[in-house]
This record gives C-alpha cells, sequence and structure tokens, in this order.
C-alpha cells in the first residue's frame, strides 16, 4: 500500500492551448479513499490517467509510496484500473477473467484458483465462476472487474467512473459496497466520477476540480457546509445551493425587498473588500416556508415537485434580477402549495454563504 502525490502536475494535449490539468497539488494518504468530482471537461478522468501512466506529465510530478512515477510506464507503477466499461474478455469465464493478470506473472495455477475464490468470496460471486460476462448482469460484471483488480493486489486502486453504466437502483446498491470493500482491503483509492451525490457519499475526501484546476478538497461535510466558493457551493448539492447577486444593506443582504442579517465576521470579511453586491447562497434545505405575515421573503411559485416525504418548490423572488434561475426550496411532501401560489420563505441567517461577486471567493 501506498500514498499518492500530485506534485504541481500539469498535462497538455497537443494543439490545446489550456491545461487539461494545471498544476494540480493533491495528497492522498495511505488508504485513503480520495473522490475527484466536478462537471464534464473538469479534468479529473485526465488526473487519474496521468497516475496511471495513460497521459503524459507535461511538468511537475506524480508520485506513489514517495516515488516519482511520472516517466514509468504503466505495468510498473503497481497499480490496477476499473473501467466505466468494464473491460472484461467475452470469451472467458468470471474465474478466468479475475486470474488473467496472474497468468500473465506467472503465478502458478494453485495459487491462482485461492486468490481467485477469496476476492470471489468477498464480492458474492462464487456462484457465477464458471459463467461467461455476457451470462451476468451489469451490476455483476462490474464486480467481476473489481475482482480482477482486487486479486492483483495493488498499492493503488483507480476507478473511473465505474458506475455510469448502471441503473439508478443498483448504483446506489454498487456504490455502498465498493466503499465498504474498500475500507475492509484498506487499499488507497482514486475514484472519479461526475456524480456528487457518489463523491459525498464514497469519499474520505473529496477533490473538487473546474476546467482542469483544483478548487477544494476537503470532507464531504465541510465541503457542503463551508464551501471555498460559489462554483462548489453549486456543484455540492442537490439541488445545489440557490446563488444570487443581492444588495448590501445595513447589517446584512437585501433579499426579496427584506434584510437578511449575515454574521458579523461576514460583514467584516464584505466591508475589508469595500463592494457594495455581492453572491448570496442559500441552500434549498436550510429555508421553510412560513404563514404569510408580511415579515419573510415571497416566493411566487412556478415548479412544485413532490418526492414522498419532501417536496422541491422551484419559484421567483420578488424583486429577483434574474428571473430565469428559479429559487429552489424543500419543504414537506405532505404539504405543498400550488403553481401560482405567492408563500413566505423563513430563512435563518446563519444559513446564508457569502461569495465575492467577481471571484466567487468565499467571505467569511
Amino acid at each position: 500500500m501506498a500514498g499518492v502525490s500530485y506534485l504541481d502536475a500539469t498535462c497538455m494535449y497537443p494543439g490545446n492551448p489550456a491545461p487539461a490539468v494545471d498544476k494540480l497539488g493533491l495528497s492522498i494518504e495511505d488508504g485513503e479513499f480520495m473522490v475527484l468530482v466536478g462537471p464534464s471537461g473538469s479534468g479529473k478522468s485526465t488526473a487519474l490517467r496521468m497516475l496511471a501512466g495513460l497521459e503524459d506529465v507535461t511538468s511537475g510530478e506524480v508520485q506513489i509510496d514517495g516515488r516519482d512515477v511520472s516517466r514509468t510506464p504503466p505495468k510498473q507503477r503497481d497499480i490496477a484500473m476499473v473501467f466505466q466499461n468494464y473491460a472484461l474478455y467475452p470469451h472467458m469465464t468470471v474465474a478466468e477473467n479475475m486470474g488473467f493478470a496472474l497468468k500473465l506473472r506467472g503465478v502458478p495455477k494453485e495459487s491462482r484458483a485461492q486468490q481467485v475464490l477469496e476476492a470471489a468470496r468477498l464480492l458474492d460471486l462464487e456462484p457465477y465462476l464458471d459463467r461467461k460476462p455476457k451470462a451476468l448482469s451489469g451490476g455483476q460484471r462490474q464486480r467481476v472487474a473489481m475482482g480482477r483488480a482486487i486479486v492483483r493486489e495493488p498499492s493503488v486502486f483507480l476507478m473511473d467512473e465505474p458506475l455510469s453504466n448502471l441503473d439508478a437502483k443498483l448504483r446506489v446498491e454498487t456504490r455502498a459496497n465498493i466503499a465498504a470493500l474498500q475500507a475492509r482491503l484498506g487499499v488507497t483509492t482514486l475514484y472519479v466520477t461526475h456524480d456528487q451525490a457518489e463523491a459525498m457519499t464514497m469519499g474520505d475526501r473529496v477533490a473538487v476540480l473546474r476546467d482542469g484546476l483544483l478548487q477544494q478538497v476537503d470532507s464531504p461535510r465541510v465541503l457542503y457546509d463551508r464551501p471555498a466558493n460559489a462554483f462548489v457551493a453549486a456543484f455540492i448539492g442537490s439541488p445545489g445551493m440557490n446563488l444570487r447577486s443581492v444588495e448590501l444593506a445595513e447589517g446584512g443582504a437585501r433579499v426579496g425587498g427584506v434584510v437578511l442579517p449575515l454574521p458579523r465576521d461576514t460583514l467584516a470579511a464584505v466591508a475589508a473588500e469595500n463592494i457594495d453586491r455581492v453572491t448570496l447562497g442559500i441552500r434549498p434545505e436550510f429555508m421553510r416556508v412560513v404563514a404569510n405575515a408580511g415579515e419573510g421573503v415571497r416566493l411566487r411559485v412556478r415548479l412544485v415537485e413532490v418526492l414522498g416525504a419532501d417536496a422541491y418548490v422551484y419559484g421567483a423572488l420578488d424583486g429577483d434580477q434574474d428571473s430565469t434561475a428559479s429559487f429552489v426550496v424543500r419543504t414537506d411532501g405532505k404539504i405543498t402549495p400550488r403553481v401560482g401560489d405567492v408563500v413566505e420563505l423563513e430563512i435563518p441567517s446563519d444559513g446564508a454563504h457569502v461569495f465575492h461577486p467577481e471571484t466567487g471567493n468565499r467571505l467569511g
């Protein structure tokens, strides 16, 4: 087992003036489950492929266990990859697929069979060892791909969106299994996904990328509670955080004709920037619909999504300059307003996040 480090690691593709990954500085501890997350084109898969040796490191270093492997061939890096498309050999049985890398290493047949059997027990694959991949479900094929990686006993697991081909229910089940399996094996793991729900539920820490640049790396709880900038705030959470450009007022910010008080340290950070507007962020679950008393923020309802216990109410705030983007509130699914209703929202001051209107960086 080993830790992994990216030291100002950059990857430039020929003909592209902008780096796919730009001076990435990231350390993954021995045995840690690190998730790289970001939108399409953010550089997360490129970063994983740089570690695998499938993409060149233009500058900087990639290290495994303190050793620079930037110019080391992939087969000498002691890694195992799990791909989105499983990459199983269709003419081989499950057992043959799982043990193929061991066969190439010259591991004796008896030892190979024992290692495959141990991995199959971990993954509940014992009844399927003699089947071909075409006789398996998508989830079972993904477990075979995991088993093939496990039997190699690598220093580092690399997983590139391994659940993308599974349906929603199976994806939830499999991600729980992968997280539990990684914790049991204790192998350093770098996992790439575009799904922030996967990232938040699986990772010990999560690194958020955008346009090749690392935006923030921290525990899922910190990413949710204290996003470093407006991009992370909007990306982490489902639905994402409501973000609005608002005017500052005495002691707070003006939202829908109501002054929302802000914490003292936030006001001090805003004053130091000498600005009169900020980007205000409020998560849908930090608000509640209250009786119309003329004191809350008024919201005209455009759409209601009932999800059972909860419902999401989409609407337009009074005086909102961004008339195209709906403001989202999570409410009790049993008591929901109707489209066209005007409701009042109670917004606690400790639920507000404030960002610089130009840089997007957190204030306070």
